[in-house]
């Protein structure tokens, strides 16, 4: 499964900046390279692409100083990593600060980029204007692609 958070204002090569970050559905491993145009009205409706694609390095630790695998940080609300991607790199932490271990309200966390080290990008990504680490396109790329093929299919029938 590919556990999936959805960042509104995209994740932040900056340690100074705490970006909200909300669970959504696990997803199957094949949709890992899913790029295309989901139905209004189904779960996760809306344009898709692959905004990022790499390696992430689990980096949590109990107190005394044993790793802690990825699953069990999540559990107990606080997951450091490394991401080796072709847009995000280096050390980052997840904190949950509402919601989950069965609490009420929906689960929300933070997203932080780690001191130390220097961040690749410059500024804050906007999630509007990402292209794909996969295709190169952009979200208003692949939905026009979408509408195109499907325009093509009625055409066709």
């Amino acid at each position: 499964m590919l556990k999936s958070w959805s960042i509104p204002k995209g994740p932040s090569p900056d340690p100074k900046d705490k970006r909200l970050a909300v669970p959504t559905e696990d997803h199957p491993l094949e949709y890992q390279e899913f790029e295309g145009v989901i139905p209004r009205g189904e779960y996760g409706g809306g344009t898709v692409i692959v905004w990022d694609h790499g390696t992430y390095e689990p980096l949590s630790h109990d107190r005394e100083g044993r790793p802690v695998d990825f699953p069990e940080s999540l559990e107990r609300g606080h997951a450091t990593f490394r991401l080796s991607g072709s847009k995000l790199h280096g050390g980052y932490a997840l904190t949950r600060f509402r919601g989950g271990r069965g609490g009420d309200g929906e689960e929300a966390w933070l997203l932080v980029k780690r001191a130390g080290g220097v961040a690749r990008a410059r500024g804050t990504p906007d999630p509007r204007r990402a292209r794909s680490a996969k295709s190169g396109r952009t979200l208003a790329q692949v939905a026009s692609d979408a509408a195109a093929a499907a325009a093509a299919a009625a055409a066709g029938e």
